[in-house]
């Protein structure tokens, strides 16, 4: 069996080499005679690896000195609550919501305190970015929050919103280490990293300084304390070993094409093959306003969901896996992260060219 083409929005593609390379070590590693799976946390050899992952990705990002990095678990979803927990002094803060992954976060914060939707896309189906260069930020606001890339509906922040001096709060699990980003925009930089860098199971917390205390809400667990994990340099208690082993791996592949600047040259490469593709199709189209277009995921639909099922069932018998769109819109949704070839999101648009032609 041949790999196919794998447009899942996550868990998603992983490099070829980064596999190959795992596959190798998968017995001994580094000639410890143990597999990174079945290795001690505390020992030296996964010391190197957590400490080497984490350097490879502050060379990447330009992480200044004054940002912790935290590999933690629980996912992209339990820093729904993380955030609020210790960051919510006055229990206040502004939410923007611009697909399902914000409204979730919105609705576990006012848990924890006032939740202010200061702007939504939600009137035209999250099919855009709302204009947030002058918001009515809240004055008493602990942070405001976005998603900054919308996996289920294919729209990314191409600006940050101007936060009138609160700080910014970005889950970026679907457009990670995609293109540059300036750190200090941001007070928390977050995301899980099953899409664009590693194996379910992590997520990673860019978070500055000052953010980082212990005055945290009354009834906070230990575990849900950025200190805790800040503290104890992300081995508090057992990490998820192997799968920030395969992230350390793809952050030396992502070095190794370039860093980010090359990556982000990469996916607009690949994304422009297949929005110049649906832009003159007459049986296909995108369901993105152009100028909010994400470079990871991209929506399209037929108008008919019997058409949208048979293109499905015959992508994928042509080796175009998981291209169904997520359940709450339908239609179809190709993720093309950083470890999807070129020639992948080609033979994509080769195929939907003929489908077109059968389909007329």
């Amino acid at each position: 069996m041949s790999r196919v083409y794998n447009f899942s929005a996550g868990p998603a593609v992983l490099p070829e080499e980064v596999l190959k390379e795992a596959a190798a070590e998968m017995l001994d590693y580094n000639g410890t005679g143990m597999s990174v799976m079945e290795m001690s946390h505390r020992s030296k050899a996964f010391e190197e690896i957590i400490t080497t992952a984490e350097q490879d990705l502050r060379d990447l990002m330009g992480i200044p000195d004054n940002y912790k990095v935290l590999f933690l678990q629980g996912g992209a979803s339990q820093q729904f609550a993380m955030i609020p927990m210790n960051l919510m002094k006055n229990r206040v803060a502004d939410y923007i919501i611009t697909g399902q992954w914000a409204k979730k976060a919105a609705k576990e914060a006012e848990k924890y305190g006032k939740v202010n939707r200061i702007a939504s896309s939600e009137d035209k189906t999250f099919s855009y970015i709302p204009d947030c260069s002058d918001l009515p930020v809240s004055e008493d606001a602990d942070y405001v929050y976005i998603c900054e890339n919308n996996t289920i509906y294919g729209t990314k922040f191409k600006e940050l919103p101007n936060t009138k001096g609160k700080t910014l709060v970005a889950d970026v699990s679907s457009c990670f280490l995609s293109e540059p980003v300036d750190v200090t925009k941001y007070g928390i930089i977050y995301g899980g990293v099953q899409k664009n860098i590693g194996p379910a199971g992590v997520v990673i917390v860019i978070i500055r300084e000052d953010l980082i205390t212990e005055d945290v809400l009354p009834g906070t667990p230990a575990m849900l304390t950025y200190k805790t994990h800040a503290d104890a340099e992300s081995l508090y208690n057992t990490p998820p070993a192997y799968g920030i082993y395969i992230c350390g791996k793809v952050f030396k592949w992502i070095k190794a094409q370039g860093g980010l600047e090359a990556m982000k040259k990469k996916n607009e490469k690949k994304a422009e093959v297949l929005y110049d593709f649906l832009d003159q199709s007459d049986l296909f189209k995108g369901t993105v306003e152009k100028k909010d277009r994400s470079l990871m995921n991209v929506p399209f639909v037929t108008g008919d969901a019997d058409l949208d099922a048979k293109f499905v069932k015959e992508a994928k018998a042509a080796g175009l896996e998981n291209l169904k769109g997520h359940r709450s819109v339908g239609g179809m949704r190709a993720s093309i992260y950083n470890a999807m070839p070129y020639e992948g999101v080609v033979a994509l648009v080769e195929f939907m060219k003929k489908f077109e032609e059968e389909n007329r």
